[in-house]
């Protein structure tokens, strides 16, 4: 396949780009149109108890959707100038089309701050509007509302805040990518010497973005996209593609710099580092298919949506990327040998010398720093989270920042509803309120009879009180017709689902990975080796993001701030990305070593040269896969300065102390056993392994081919 794709380059260099041309406009054309249709749900689990009785609730109560604004500053809100004003908006907002409800915030209690300095408006919009009714509905009710003179108006909750994380999103890919482009390039200069060379990985970059986009246009017609899709798969794209654009760049100016000429030197990059692509590439996809294990939507649609774009640049790498060079390559200056590239290959070969002379020191050193930087991950806690998540510039937290400081009693009160059948044994009602965490408790009876039961928690709506709450309510019904709702029971329902399938996850990727490092090494122990180092990378990573975002320790550097808990959508996300990701690195020194073994024999050698020949590679892939995880923690949105941070680490702490000390280690611990299988193994890896066909010009200058 490989060879194949290898001669459509070489001979149709013009019709292959023209055909990633086509895509591109097409993916930056149509594709930017799913930013027109992002969730921000992310917490509901198709068929949980949360998600049926909050569907039953809709049958038995039709309300419509709501949202509030917040009006506040300039002195007291009763005086007459302002008032006025207010009375003037309500009564514009109740004349709207598909309007149900403003109440007279001066009439209503409890709208009105107890301080005079700031009053809540909410509306509440007729039920069984269809989507363009009600976005009409919000914006212009909206609108009326903030076109206040004389006082600061926030307006947000229900629909607008889809919205508004929506368009926050937007904004922050278009920032990240505005930094993180300019920024590769001018990393990708530095490391090639040159514009021709260092174009070359962006323009697969570009590619692998708007097919990124292309997909999740695609995804968006079967399937709810959630706004941190966007930002999630466009960072893995642009990522992965500047990886492997780097390591096919770097082979062919290797390979060119033997006297190779352009066709053959294509010829010898795509058997070489093509082959390392495509494993990576597949690798990645693995990690990422376990998240197709879970009901939840944006579980799913998430390893749907960033296993397809990593399949998009791998072809890239794989198709345009040699196209590219077949036509431009003979422009690209073979690096010649200089003193500073020497000293790089010395200094990782170094590196690997002194892993393999003291490997049992190496090894118990790294774990022991590792497993320490994992220690806070044990008491990590996740949560649906609240508008704190958002910058305080945004409208959703700027009205969350006002209703704190002047209602302190109702933020974050969403209680857990309690719907009570009619058939119920008589006392269970009574059972309910007198649990312990109920704050308060309103009581509403429904049109077929069913009792709603509004329990306020004491502390946050998904804080330990209000699950422990919604799980004793669950115990306390045995067989009672008795359904939880609300915040905290989407969240119990949420963690049940992940504690449920995460092994049937953790299977599919752990024999699915284990398959294909067997396919690249013939070996059963590396693939072992493998998965246990790169899992000890993940749990420092994800350690030092509970220690910051969830404890608050440096959070505000980072424009964030300790939360008490990650969102619920970070950890699920680094875990699979990283994980992927950690591969890139393995197979990139790997395939090296297994070069080295093929042509010495020698286990030590292997190490050595591997690592030499690999290092300066994975460590410049690392510092350009930072470089983009930084600049999407540019945003200041909370879940993705927390998934930002924790790929950023997983990546530096992955390619440099696991990649350069704990790999050498392990592999002179493990030795000639390293490359050990089975014999029927040995002999189904002979017969049907995955392997190059090394041209004469693939082997190093000094060393006898096999």
């Amino acid at each position: 396949m490989l060879t194949t794709l290898a001669r459509t380059a070489t001979r149709r260099p013009l019709t292959v780009i023209a055909l990633w041309v086509g895509l591109l406009v097409l993916g930056l054309g149509l594709g930017a149109r799913v930013f027109g249709d992002l969730t921000s749900t992310v917490e509901d689990v198709p068929g949980s108890e949360s998600v049926v009785t909050d569907d039953l609730l809709d049958e038995l109560d039709p309300a419509g959707a709501s949202f509030t604004a917040v009006v506040s500053g300039g002195g007291p809100v009763d005086r007459p100038g302002l008032r006025a004003e207010v009375a003037a908006a309500v009564t514009g907002v109740r004349a709207l089309p598909g309007v149900a409800e403003v109440p007279d915030p001066y009439a209503t209690r409890g709208l009105v701050a107890d301080d005079s300095r700031a009053l809540l408006i909410p509306v509440t919009l007729k039920g069984g509007l269809d989507d363009d009714a009600e976005e009409d509905a919000v914006g212009d009710a909206a609108d009326v509302i903030r076109d206040l003179d004389g006082a600061d108006v926030a307006v947000s909750g229900g629909p607008l805040l889809g919205e508004q994380l929506g368009t926050r999103a937007q904004e922050d890919v278009a920032r990240a990518e505005l930094i993180t482009l300019p920024a590769v390039l001018l990393a990708l200069l530095l490391i090639f010497g040159g514009l021709r060379a260092a174009g070359l990985p962006l323009l697969v970059t570009v590619s692998g973005v708007a097919g990124a986009f292309l997909i999740l246009f695609g995804f968006s017609l079967l399937t709810d996209i959630s706004v941190y899709a966007v930002q999630i798969v466009t960072m893995l794209g642009l990522g992965l593609a500047v990886d492997y654009a780097l390591l096919m760049v770097v082979r062919f100016r290797e390979e060119r710099s033997r006297g190779t000429a352009v066709a053959e030197a294509v010829h010898a990059t795509v058997a070489r580092a093509g082959r390392t692509v495509l494993f990576s590439g597949l690798t990645v996809a693995i990690s990422l298919s376990g998240l197709i294990w879970f009901p939840s939507p944006f579980l799913r649609s998430m390893g749907l949506a960033a296993g397809a774009v990593v399949v998009v640049d791998m072809l890239a790498a794989l198709t345009l990327l040699p196209a590219l060079l077949a036509r431009f390559g003979g422009k690209i200056a073979a690096p010649a040998p200089t003193a500073r590239a020497a000293r790089g290959g010395a200094f990782f070969a170094r590196l690997a010398r002194f892993s393999v002379a003291r490997p049992l020191a190496v090894l118990a050193l790294v774990v022991t720093a590792l497993a320490a930087l994992a220690v806070p991950a044990l008491g990590m806690r996740i949560s649906i989270g609240d508008a704190r998540q958002l910058p305080h510039g945004t409208e959703a937290r700027q009205l969350y920042d006002t209703v704190r400081a002047h209602y302190p009693a109702a933020v974050d009160t969403s209680p857990v509803e309690v719907l009570i059948r009619p058939g119920a044994e008589a006392g269970c009602e009574r059972r309910i309120r007198a649990l312990p965490g109920v704050a308060a408790t309103e009581r509403q009876r429904l049109s077929d009879g069913t009792v709603l039961l509004g329990l306020t928690p004491r502390g946050p709506s998904d804080g330990p009180t209000a699950t422990r709450l919604v799980e004793h309510v669950r115990d306390l019904r045995g067989g009672e017709p008795v359904r939880v709702t609300g915040n905290a029971a989407r969240l119990v329902d949420f963690r049940a689902m992940l504690a449920e399938r995460a092994p049937w996850a953790v299977l599919t990727v752990v024999v699915g990975l284990f398959a294909l490092l067997f396919a690249f090494t013939g070996s059963v122990l590396i693939p072992l080796r493998t998965l246990a180092t790169t899992l000890l990378s993940l749990a420092a990573a994800l350690g030092v993001v509970t220690w910051v975002f969830q404890h608050g320790h440096g959070a505000s550097l980072l424009g964030g701030e300790g939360l008490g808990s990650l969102s619920l959508t970070a950890p699920p996300l680094i875990i699979a990305i990283a994980f992927g990701l950690a591969m890139d690195y393995e197979l990139f020194i790997l395939s090296r070593m297994r070069e080295s073994w093929t042509e010495t024999g020698d286990h030590r050698t292997a190490v050595v040269e591997g690592l030499r020949r690999s290092g300066r590679v994975v460590s410049c892939a690392a510092l350009l896969l930072a470089l983009v995880f930084a600049g999407f923690m540019t945003g200041g949105f909370s879940p993705i300065l927390q998934i930002g941070l924790g790929l950023t680490l997983a990546v530096l702490i992955d390619a440099t102390v696991v990649r350069m000390l704990l790999v050498p280690a392990t592999m002179a611990l493990l030795g000639r056993r390293a490359w050990w299988a089975p014999g029927p193994l040995r002999r189904l890896h002979e017969r049907h392994g995955v392997r190059e066909s090394a041209p004469a010009e693939a082997v190093m200058p000094g060393r006898p081919r096999p």
